[in-house]
């Protein structure tokens, strides 16, 4: 392992401010939770978090400041089947937004973003303009329940004359919206390759010059295997989160042990 020098310009736990941008990818999300574990046992902690879909759940979780071990408990035990229920009228989506937004109460609550002790951003597509919306003020909930809006599956959300739906259309791992937010480097965490998620707006050049960049700290988990549809083996996809994570930042020491790390 390469121990970085104390306050080198490249040195993640001295940037400030950090970004985490966490992409979507429905229940691979739970990968999500396995990277933030890692970071905060590297003592590695991001000021702006940025999250498009499943991301930006699990980012509304970061930034509110959920302990990561406890969230893994929340994300494991959480039942999956109830996220969404058949509309009695369907629409623009087959699924009501009340077992969604139960779950967004599961895993932050329905705060004020601009209350939380961390700067948050969800990605949102404004289906009409087919343009990417951040969202950074205003009901968490609303603002996940947006990103999340998957086309078809979800009704739309509405916000100031805009109709949202999922960010994954035109950005579904936010990299840019963390840097629009003032992030002086980025780690980015991948689920899924853009164009396997939804029709996308953009082209996957214009996605890879992002992740390309120096200023930005690549980790993807390897969950290739899994569905991101299926709410199954949550607990292993934590797990590739972490290996993933662990990979990505090897040149960190493990300064904060967490419970399943400590010693006896």
């Amino acid at each position: 392992m390469r121990l970085r020098r104390r306050h080198s310009p490249d040195d993640l736990r001295y940037v400030q401010p950090l970004g985490l941008a966490l992409g979507g990818g429905g229940v691979l999300g739970a990968a999500h939770v396995g990277v933030l574990q890692v970071l905060k046992e590297r003592g590695i902690e991001p000021t702006i978090v940025t999250g498009t879909s499943a991301g930006a759940a699990i980012g509304a979780a970061y930034a509110a400041q959920m302990d990561p071990y406890a969230l893994a408990d929340k994300v494991v035990i959480a039942k999956w089947e109830n996220f969404g229920t058949i509309a009695k009228s369907p629409g623009l989506g087959v699924l009501e937004s009340a077992g969604l937004r139960r779950t967004i109460d599961l895993l932050g609550g329905d705060r004020l973003i601009e209350d939380l002790p961390v700067r948050y951003g969800a990605v949102a597509t404004d289906l009409l303009t087919r343009e990417s919306v951040l969202i950074e003020s205003g009901s968490l909930a609303d603002a996940v329940a947006a990103s999340i809006a998957v086309p078809g599956l979800f009704r739309p959300a509405k916000a100031e004359g805009r109709i949202l739906v999922d960010g994954g259309l035109v950005q579904n791992l936010p990299i840019e919206a963390a840097f629009g937010m003032g992030a002086q480097h980025v780690i980015a965490v991948r689920l899924a390759p853009e164009w396997d998620l939804l029709p996308q707006f953009r082209t996957s050049v214009e996605v890879h010059e992002w992740e390309l960049r120096d200023d930005v700290t690549l980790i993807h988990p390897k969950v290739g295997e899994h569905s991101q549809w299926v709410p199954r083996d949550t607990g292993e996809l934590i797990q590739l989160g972490r290996v993933a994570a662990e990979h990505a930042l090897d040149d960190y020491p493990v300064i904060a042990p967490g419970p399943t790390r400590a010693g006896p």
